[in-house]
């Protein structure tokens, strides 16, 4: 593997919002992982991974978070036409679906868990989601 490889797959990385990446090839193995901000890239030579320095934890926000239960992509409305099914001040009932989060081709329908009021939509559409990664945060009122 090549410096240029490394290079793409860290830019693929940024791009997507990944924040882990393993990748074996030809008995070669890389493990990249980033969080937050990127950092300078290490030398080749020096080491295959790259990271970046921890940020700080925000301050505790009120509220239920919706999280992702699995690793795809996040969409915020059933087709690109559409419009989201939910936005930020709109009201959910236990149930309605916020989002859909496509995994291995599969459209998975995320429900609201509680009643309550759309606080933060925590992540972009087309965004790619890790498991367990907030979507939402519901205000209950």
């Amino acid at each position: 593997m090549d410096v240029k490889s490394i290079e793409s797959l860290a830019r693929l990385m940024k791009e997507t919002g990944l924040t882990g990446l393993e990748y074996s090839q030809d008995g070669v193995s890389l493990k990249l992982e980033r969080q937050g901000a990127a950092a300078p890239a290490a030398p080749a030579a020096a080491s295959p991974f790259i990271s970046a320095p921890v940020e700080p934890e925000p301050a505790p926000k009120s509220g239920s978070l919706v999280l992702s239960p699995t690793v795809g992509v996040f969409y915020a409305a059933p087709s690109p036409e559409s419009k989201p099914f939910v936005e930020v001040g709109d009201r959910v009932r236990q149930g309605d679906t916020l989002c859909i989060i496509e995994a291995m081709k599969m459209m998975n329908e995320i429900p609201a868990e509680v009643d309550g009021t759309v606080a933060e939509i925590c992540v972009g559409n087309g965004q790619v989601v890790e498991y367990n990664q907030p979507l939402f945060r519901i205000t209950q009122n």
